[in-house]
């Protein structure tokens, strides 16, 4: 077992894109963290709202506070983040955590972290939060189901932005995104990617059961939590289009994954390959409730049919 570091250095990436509604408040979060020595990369997709000069002004009065090169339009969340694991030094860090740019995070937060991976021997964290909205409702997004056989090609740990990688794992995800940047750039999801990389590889992640943020939404979230009409139907929508199927298919081929039984049985997406991951369905999804719905679009799928030539591209 890893023995516990005293304050454990953690390097920080935080993706930000027209963020200066909020992510003074994000990063004083950051920055106030307890028990561990934090150190900010900023990453910020083309803006036009001030952010790179907000970031920049942080990084000249703040060492803690650095910043890849402005100017790149990247057009979304997870190029922001693979261009960051691809491009930041982890080798005098113990830990790395990715951040967006709108959350609080609780004082303790990577302070716990650090202390779970080191006391279970994990190299991934991820934890439940607390999602709140502008009116002052407040939900509890729980993420810590058991973890299942083949849940990490179909679903993530939990908000990327609770993640915690050890150097290890970290170095070796940088690997893989460094050596695969087209096919890693085509995956729409960086915190399901991770996750997937940790768990085909061996490495042991840790779900907690703690709340360990305050997770905001709003209209500009590009991920959030999926409550609300019109919520349920934009995710019913993708789920019909199989996005998420295809999604997998191209985790499992880019985490090395796609010559296994299971991937070519299950995730050709062919009719009887829908068919028979309905069945899977219990290994592939944390919740049991997940597990239902799971079952029943693979069924609706099988009977639908997937367009071959669409099979394994992202929308």
């Amino acid at each position: 077992m890893m023995p516990a570091v005293a304050r454990p250095k953690v390097l920080v990436l935080v993706a930000a894109y027209n963020g200066m509604k909020w992510i003074e408040e994000q990063v004083t979060s950051i920055l106030n963290q307890e028990g561990v020595e934090v150190t900010l990369q900023f990453g910020v997709d083309q803006s036009s709202d001030g952010t790179e000069l907000w970031v920049d002004e942080l990084c000249r009065r703040n060492p803690r506070a650095v910043t890849m090169p402005h100017g790149t339009r990247l057009g979304g969340a997870a190029k922001n983040f693979y261009r960051l694991i691809e491009h930041s030094d982890f080798k005098q860090f113990a830990y790395i955590s990715l951040s967006d740019q709108d959350d609080v995070w609780h004082r303790d937060k990577l302070a716990r972290a650090c202390e779970v991976l080191a006391s279970t021997d994990s190299e991934g964290y991820s934890s439940n939060v607390t999602a709140f909205w502008s009116n002052g409702k407040t939900r509890l997004i729980r993420k810590d189901w058991p973890q299942r056989e083949w849940d990490y090609l179909f679903e993530a740990p939990g908000p990327g932005c609770t993640f915690v990688l050890t150097q290890r794992l970290a170095l070796e995800l940088q690997s893989l995104v460094a050596q695969l940047p087209s096919e890693v750039n085509k995956i729409a999801y960086h915190d399901w990617l991770c996750y997937a990389f940790a768990r085909s590889h061996g490495y042991r992640w840790e779900i907690d059961g703690w709340e360990s943020m305050l997770y905001r939404q709003h209209d500009s979230n590009q991920q959030g939590v999926n409550l609300g009409r019109k919520a349920i139907l934009a995710r019913l929508r993708v789920f019909s289009e199989a996005h998420w199927l295809k999604q997998g298919a191209l985790i499992a081929e880019v985490v090395g994954m796609g010559d296994t039984v299971f991937v070519k049985n299950n995730l050709s997406l062919s009719r009887m390959s829908l068919l028979r991951l309905a069945f899977s369905s219990h290994k592939c999804r944390r919740r049991r409730g997940d597990q239902i719905v799971f079952f029943a679009l693979c069924i609706f799928l099988a009977a639908k049919g997937i367009p071959a030539d669409n099979n394994r591209e992202p929308k």
